[in-house]
């Protein structure tokens, strides 16, 4: 009886667990303030700077969100939440200090890129091409 009582304990345990990972990719990502007033540095019209963020789009973010950001990349049937239309006025409507925010600090299966892409120029790069995905 003893152990019946641990191992539904456990079974409770990991089912609840599993359903908080699930719940954290499909509620809204809440971005600091601080974060949202970030300026992007970079002249989002250089373009050899664009050439430069579709480059690094193509080798960190294409995989999953897809060549034109539509969320439909190779890898996102792997993944649990929704991978996000870039081309979107919603998804575009984001001030580029979330953006650079939700790159660097990732969420659920959206990896942290901190340390993957180490240099903050080059995340504003990638957010730059992004902005040149909308309808």
């Amino acid at each position: 009886m003893k152990n019946q009582v641990l191992i539904f304990t456990a079974i409770f345990l990991a089912i609840g667990l599993l359903s908080f990972k699930q719940l954290d990719q499909s509620t809204e990502w809440v971005v600091p303030e601080s974060a949202k007033k970030m300026k992007n540095p970079t002249d989002p019209s250089n373009k050899s700077d664009l050439a430069v963020g579709k480059t690094l789009f193509s080798k960190y973010c294409q995989s999953c969100h897809g060549k034109e950001g539509y969320g439909d990349g190779p890898k996102a049937k792997e993944m649990k939440g929704d991978m996000g239309d870039f081309s979107s006025k919603e998804f575009q409507a984001q001030s580029d200090g979330a953006l650079f925010y939700k790159i660097k600090t990732g969420r659920g299966d959206m990896a942290s890129f901190e340390k993957k892409i180490p240099d903050d120029e080059d995340r504003w790069l990638i957010i730059n091409y992004i902005r040149t995905l909308k309808q």
